[in-house]
């Protein structure tokens, strides 16, 4: 019974990523269509900085001093947050004005190796519904299908995300756009 009621979650979240690809985050679908994915050109600093999606994150990662490291050999994985993720970071958050705060932070988005849209599904189909990834920053990232069937991220603060757009590519990694910071507490 198990066993189908996870291959069901798994075909609604393949079905539902399908859907999310094409519309994004419904207030960003609305104003920018979806970026075609094209052959990766750039490493994932580049998809990130061309993804229609990310611009303050390509900001914070200058700022953080992360650039070098994401232009490396990698792979990487990066759980990208939006633009309206970063715009609901609370006015009084010392996230964007601290560097080490934002480095640690940003490095709690970043998985070392290279998981796919189907890499993750493989991932949670072998953990039973439930995946756990290691972030370079030493943290995890937990990956489960909730029961409104979007892909959920969760880190340790108890933080939460969804993944609105997959498979952004570079050829170092890949990148999958969020709808929220994930924010270390202090």
């Amino acid at each position: 019974m198990k066993k189908v009621i996870l291959s069901a979650a798994f075909a609604a979240l393949i079905a539902l990523t399908n859907a999310q690809a094409q519309t994004a985050d419904s207030t960003q679908a609305n104003a920018t269509a979806q970026p075609t994915q094209a052959a990766p050109t750039g490493d994932v600093t580049q998809a990130i900085g061309a993804s229609g999606y990310n611009a303050s994150l390509a900001t914070a990662i200058k700022t953080a001093g992360l650039e070098t490291t994401l232009k490396g050999a990698g792979p990487f994985t990066v759980f990208a947050p939006s633009d309206q993720a970063f715009a609901s970071v609370p006015a009084g958050d010392s996230l964007l004005t601290q560097q080490p705060k934002l480095a640690a932070a940003l490095k709690n988005h970043i998985i070392s190796g290279k998981y796919s849209k189907d890499d993750i599904i493989k991932a949670l189909t072998a953990g039973k519904g439930v995946a756990t990834l290691n972030t370079i920053e030493g943290g995890t990232v937990t990956l489960k299908v909730n029961e409104n069937k979007n892909l959920e991220l969760s880190d340790a603060f108890g933080n939460k995300a969804l993944v609105t757009v997959f498979d952004v590519e570079g050829t170092n990694g890949t990148v999958h756009v969020i709808n929220n910071v994930l924010i270390p507490k202090q």
